[in-house]
């Protein structure tokens, strides 16, 4: 869970130092007092969260259930990863979600991965095996970090746990990341899972984080005016007058800024191409 493992570049673009080149997203969380923190709006509360985590963990389950050692062999849509890479992130980040939610619960600092190099050699090492052993390893590490939530005391989910970046969030911030992790990667494994299956609540969030991630740089990288045609929520970037208008779905736009789509969907004003989106790697 590295908080987190999104990417919003183009496919093709280069991730952080020492890490694949599979998308990987840092997004802004820096105030950590109450339910408000920076970048990410209103977070809801964690019980809802993790109903939401069940259901998706349970459809990701059942779509890598009947995937062949052929399948997992074939490219996903993350530039340089397998499906088995991608299988294998999912369960190793499985295991440090289990990790930060023992320290939050017991106190003993227990951290996500010991450093980023070893999670991505942890990766490496496991994109190879058979296609039962990779859900396998999913559907068994997913197990026990519910077991892990269900053991947290309602007052453990405000305590501090430490990424392997350096982040401080509390350890509520773990559901909700690995929630992403499992709705996003699924759309990457390319097995009939896409943006248009993410629920409601989940791409609204993420939208409201990806936005302020872009507008926290100084200056914007770049201007437009983003409309949502099912909730009918508008979303300025650079905040020009100028800035020309960019309309879909909320799955959609969020698509669109996290590398998922070309926005070839989206209407705009605009008939020329979509503005480039750079890679959200803020720390």
């Amino acid at each position: 869970m590295i908080l987190p493992v999104f990417w919003s570049g183009a496919p093709g673009d280069d991730g952080p130092t020492g890490l694949p080149t599979a998308p990987l997203v840092v997004l802004p969380v820096s105030d950590v007092s109450g339910w408000r923190l920076s970048g990410w709006g209103t977070v809801r509360p964690v019980e809802e969260v993790l109903g939401d985590l069940a259901d998706a963990t349970g459809g990701l389950i059942a779509g890598v259930s009947g995937l062949t050692d052929a399948d997992v062999r074939q490219r996903s849509l993350l530039p340089g990863w397998t499906r088995g890479h991608v299988l294998t992130h999912l369960a190793r980040n499985a295991e440090g979600g289990v990790r930060l939610l023992d320290w939050a619960r017991t106190g003993v600092p227990s951290y996500e991965y010991p450093s980023v190099a070893a999670r991505a050699a942890a990766i490496e090492a496991g994109a190879g095996r058979p296609a039962a052993a990779l859900a396998a390893d999913v559907r068994q590490t997913a197990d026990a970090l519910a077991g892990a939530a269900a053991q947290m005391p309602p007052g453990a989910w405000q305590n501090l746990v430490t990424w392997t970046t350096g982040q401080q969030t509390p350890a509520e911030m773990v559901v909700w990341s690995r929630l992403a992790e499992v709705l996003i990667h699924h759309v990457d494994l390319a097995i009939g899972f896409g943006p248009g299956s993410w629920p409601a609540a989940f791409a609204g969030e993420m939208l409201d984080a990806a936005v302020a991630a872009l507008n926290d740089r100084s200056p914007a990288p770049l201007t437009a005016r983003l409309e949502a045609a099912d909730t009918g929520r508008g979303f300025d970037i650079g905040g020009a007058a100028e800035a020309r208008r960019i309309c879909g779905t909320e799955a959609e736009l969020l698509a669109w800024l996290l590398g998922r789509s070309d926005g070839g969907g989206l209407a705009r004003d605009d008939p020329g191409r979509l503005p480039d989106v750079p890679s959200i790697y803020l720390t």
